[in-house]
């Protein structure tokens, strides 16, 4: 690996990154990840350790996009705030491991999760491996979703319908914030000005806007998704505490 095709802002990968090995390469890694915390959750160091390793993780890898924005000369208002679902997503997680505040939890889980998945799913990037942006697009992404399982494996929160609806409602005041300014700025935070180049979800939901209210009813299917572990969960409890002596 040379530091051109590590660092360098102009190298694109050979083929395209969706389905290509590179890709299959973060799904595995993001699985494998998965399989992981979910084995070692009941561990004593958890708590002390890998919840901090997550954050450390979090802090750096949003400290290194900036960075390398900036060092390449890449840097630029349309396309580096803060604006994006996943990196607002990424700032909640790290109040959440720090503080340890269960609305900050609730709020994340569901857009959080279904956000991060979506973007490691169907990634838009033009880096492919080794390159610097695609170590940092998955590494970013997989963290997300591990501290917000973190949250729910080891320090055992829990959702409700009614963290479903909070979540909902701040997604949807974040996303009018964020078009509020694409329409200032001229940009595409969350893509509500117009589809990613490269093939995601959104392909699938008629052109704009009307995929924007597409996206609605996505959201609520995701949702329902991620909530249906808690709700068989409940209901199991519940059954089991009426049939018992």
């Amino acid at each position: 690996m040379t530091s051109s095709r590590f660092w360098e802002p102009t190298f694109y990968g050979e083929e395209a990154l969706f389905l290509s090995s590179a890709h299959v390469l973060g799904i595995i890694t993001l699985l494998l990840s998965l399989v992981w915390l979910y084995l070692h959750r009941n561990k004593l160091y958890m708590r002390s350790y890998i919840r901090w390793l997550l954050f450390t993780i979090l802090i750096c890898s949003e400290l290194g996009i900036l960075y390398w924005s900036i060092s390449t000369g890449l840097w630029d208002i349309r396309s580096h705030l803060p604006l994006q679902l996943c990196t607002i997503s990424l700032l909640i997680c790290c109040w959440m491991l720090v503080s340890r505040q269960y609305v900050s939890f609730e709020i994340v889980y569901f857009f959080g999760i279904g956000g991060a998945l979506q973007a490691i799913l169907t990634p838009d990037l033009f880096y492919t491996f080794p390159h610097f942006r695609y170590l940092h697009f998955f590494i970013a992404h997989i963290t997300i979703i591990l501290a917000i399982l973190f949250m729910v494996w080891v320090e055992k929160f829990r959702v409700t319908l009614y963290s479903a609806l909070k979540s909902f409602l701040a997604l949807n005041v974040i996303g009018a914030y964020v078009f509020m300014m694409n329409y200032i700025l001229g940009t595409n935070y969350m893509y509500l000005a117009r589809k990613p180049e490269n093939p995601t979800i959104i392909d699938f939901l008629g052109p704009y806007p009307w995929y924007i209210l597409s996206l609605e009813f996505v959201v609520v299917f995701i949702y329902i998704l991620l909530y249906l572990p808690f709700y068989l969960t409940k209901k199991k409890s519940k059954s089991s505490n009426e049939v018992a002596p």
